[in-house]
């Protein structure tokens, strides 16, 4: 036999260099980053889903709010204005009573006893009638000396008058009647007009121009 030894290979590989092409379960580190690249891939695409469903939520949810408010909304205003198609039905009863009222001559009342008692009668009916609107929120609208609104009262005819600001109501020829804030029936006035220019609340009110005296030349 021959004694002969072959020779030993005294390189040592380092651990870095071992795994270079390799790892220990015998996947390649091309491989390896390619799965890990997968991996982040399929993560960032859950993320988004998750995000994009998220945001579906939060609008499911803004839209069930507003569904519910609006819901709340009608059910106060149908509780507020239930009344509405009823209270116009009976204005006319409000405008019998004023005309019964102001067809009675003053003088009359002074000579005549139970015309005075029945005129009485009639004044509480309506005063009793006009509590029973107020309680279920119906106003009356009266706006004589108040500025023009368009939004409550309709104007009828234009009077020339120049003591008051333009656009006052001088004269109501049919009251008018408001539920909460809500218009029923506006008022029929008669408006003013050549008076000086109504201004803001609080203003101070505008006086006509006055001739200043002439200086001697």
């Amino acid at each position: 036999m021959s004694d002969e030894k072959k020779p030993v290979d005294d390189t040592v590989q380092s651990p870095s260099e071992a795994g270079a092409t390799s790892t220990p379960d015998g996947v390649g580190v091309e491989q390896l980053k390619a799965m890990i690249g997968a991996l982040q891939s399929d993560l960032d695409k859950r993320i988004d889903d998750l995000a994009g469903k998220q945001d579906q939520y939060l609008r499911a949810v803004a839209e069930t709010e507003n569904v519910r408010r609006r819901l709340e909304r009608e059910k106060e205003d149908t509780a507020k204005y239930a009344i509405a198609k009823f209270a116009k039905d009976i204005l006319s009863v409000g405008d019998n009573f004023q005309r019964a009222i102001a067809a009675v001559p003053k003088d009359a009342i002074e000579t005549d006893p139970a015309l005075k008692s029945l005129l009485d009668g009639v004044v509480l009916a309506e005063r009793d009638y006009k509590s029973a609107l107020e309680r279920h929120g119906v106003r009356v609208v009266d706006p004589v000396g108040q500025p023009f609104n368009p939004h409550h009262h309709q104007a009828v005819m234009e009077q020339e008058d120049t003591g008051v600001p333009a656009g006052t109501v001088l004269q109501v020829y049919q009251v008018g009647y408001l539920l909460d804030d809500r218009c029923l029936r506006p008022a029929m006035v008669v408006v003013s007009r050549g008076g000086p220019k109504a201004g803001k609340p609080g203003d101070a009110p505008q006086e006509a121009p006055q001739d200043k005296p002439q200086s001697d030349a």
